[in-house]
């Protein structure tokens, strides 16, 4: 039985035969449509072609690497370096850097509603190290000591009030599903270089930084809200919105000081905080709030420790796993005191009491985001860029050609993967990713994948530690690789000859081009392959 549907509404005559008003209007649409395909073809072409004339001009005018040098810093790409934009160059050859601008610490209501918050923490597992043992490659008992004491929060439990956590509210002219933004932005750039390794103590947080550092100190008395390296800062983006309530993730990059005098310092840096609120739009209820690192990887903590007391002391680097690092809200925030219409007081929660008990209504939600893609929009809020970073689980199923697998993920993001030639060679030729040398064992010896146990067979033949940059074809084989401390070695400055970018007329960045001559090689070698 068949059946055709429908679709006019009940009680309308239909005509089959168009009328000859709308067979005009049709040919007319038909008309306006057709131009502007013809129009829309010649202007597309036109982009192009400007868009490739001034890349052209300025390779001319510039070359190659004074193009690389003012794409790192039209950092917007309109071909204009603004006043904002040229900042760090006039710091850099004046010398005077203008006094930090502080934002007023985020005022809150005392007489507001609050909010519990429990921490909850299970150490890291020392047999996820690599260098864990005592005396292995020098490590002693010392420089660990500071992470094997560290067993549980610094503060199980604590009270906040509602008002303080509007610093994860958006700004003015962010109120959209979707829209993103800076908490904490980062302040790090190919001027600044990096923080200093030979500290103990954070500085005193400033604005929005108090909250975070506040949270962060639940777990360890020294959080350090801006990290040493980047990515560094907080960004937040809405997933939802309501009439009366956002729902809010974030994800924060910081890390911890676990040592102090006389043990030399020894950092403990998350891969990233994590997590969301459900906050009133006027920041006096929040719903709900949930901070984590994720653990959803094999290895999450990057741990460097220095075997000296100054900056150019000898550092020895590690990463491991770390099952628990959470805060979360015992309930939505509640009033300490209620009053009725006339200002009569009904019902109060003294020092120490239960807290007032209410019943919540249920958040209609009139539009939401999934959580990957609000995890993406963060990514491109932070790094700038979406960039495709897969495992080899993953890579295998899209059928990359050529894989350059990157050495530690934080010395490429500082320094090539924000070279505009690097990305552009990386987009045209490459699906950049990564593996886990733990991950790639756990695939060689998966007996129901053979095809992806050989890849990773071939990946493990030519690794060396500690970090193994590789161009792999599709079928696995490596065809390219470097070992990450050979391509240290070439690129690497000294911390006295200050940061990797400098104004002398023979300008170069040696990592960018020694990033870009390996993956030039790795294509050349690729054609052989091919052609075979």
């Amino acid at each position: 039985m068949a059946a055709d549907v429908d679709q006019t509404p009940s009680g309308e005559d239909q005509d089959p035969s168009p009328t000859p008003s709308s067979r005009r209007v049709r040919s007319r649409f038909k008309l306006l449509y057709s131009l502007f395909i013809v129009a829309s073809v010649p202007i597309i072409g036109f982009c192009i072609k400007y868009y490739q004339d001034t890349q052209e001009a300025g390779l001319k005018a510039l070359g190659a690497d004074g193009l690389f040098f003012f794409s790192s810093l039209d950092t917007d790409h309109d071909l204009y370096l603004s006043p904002e934009e040229f900042k760090p160059i006039a710091e850099k050859l004046t010398g005077v850097a203008p006094p930090p601008e502080y934002e007023e610490e985020i005022p809150h209501d005392p007489n507001g509603e609050t909010l519990t918050l429990y921490a909850k923490m299970q150490p890291l597992l020392m047999e996820s190290m690599t260098k864990s043992k005592d005396g292995f490659l020098g490590v002693s008992h010392s420089s660990l000591g500071g992470l094997r004491s560290w067993k549980r929060p610094a503060i199980p439990s604590t009270m906040l009030y509602a008002s303080q956590f509007q610093v994860f509210l958006p700004p003015n002219g962010k109120s959209a599903v979707g829209d993103s933004w800076w908490i904490i932005p980062s302040e790090l750039n190919i001027f600044t270089g990096y923080l200093p390794n030979n500290r103990y103590h954070p500085p005193a947080p400033q604005g929005r930084e108090v909250l975070i550092h506040s949270l962060l100190s639940m777990f360890h008395p020294r959080p350090f809200v801006k990290s040493r390296f980047a990515p560094q800062g907080a960004v937040a983006c809405i997933r939802g919105l309501s009439d009366f309530y956002y729902d809010i993730v974030f994800r924060i990059h910081a890390e911890f000081q676990l040592n102090d005098v006389p043990n030399f310092p020894f950092w403990f840096t998350p891969g990233q905080f994590t997590g969301h609120i459900v906050i009133s739009k006027d920041a006096s209820h929040v719903r709900e709030f949930h901070l984590y690192v994720p653990h959803d990887k094999t290895l999450n903590v990057d741990m460097e420790w220095l075997y000296g007391p100054s900056e150019t002391s000898n550092m020895e680097v590690d990463i491991g796993y770390l099952p628990q690092m959470e805060l979360g809200a015992a309930g939505p925030s509640t009033p300490s005191v209620i009053y009725d219409e006339q200002g009569n007081l009904i019902e109060s929660r003294g020092d120490g009491g239960e807290p007032i008990q209410f019943v919540f209504e249920d958040i209609v939600w009139s539009e939401k985001l999934s959580a990957e893609e609000a995890s993406r929009r963060l990514e491109v809020t932070m790094c700038h860029i979406y960039r495709l970073v897969k495992p080899l689980v993953e890579r295998q199923q899209r059928g990359s050609w050529f894989t350059p697998s990157c050495c530690s993920g934080r010395t490429l993001r500082e320094t090539v993967l924000e070279s505009s030639p690097v990305l552009a060679l990386l987009n045209q030729s490459f699906i950049s990713s990564w593996s886990l040398v733990k991950e790639l064992e756990d695939l060689q010896g998966d007996e129901k994948n053979l095809d992806l146990s050989e890849k990773a067979r071939l990946h493990l033949e030519k690794y060396t530690f500690p970090v193994q940059m590789m161009v792999v074809l599709p079928n696995g084989t490596v065809i390219h690789h470097i070992n990450a401390n050979n391509f240290l070695d070439q690129t690497s400055m000294k911390p006295e000859d200050g940061p990797a970018v400098s104004f002398s007329p023979g300008f170069e960045d040696p990592s960018t081009s020694t990033y870009i001559h390996f993956l030039q090689e790795g294509l050349e070698k690729a054609k052989l392959f091919l052609e075979s």
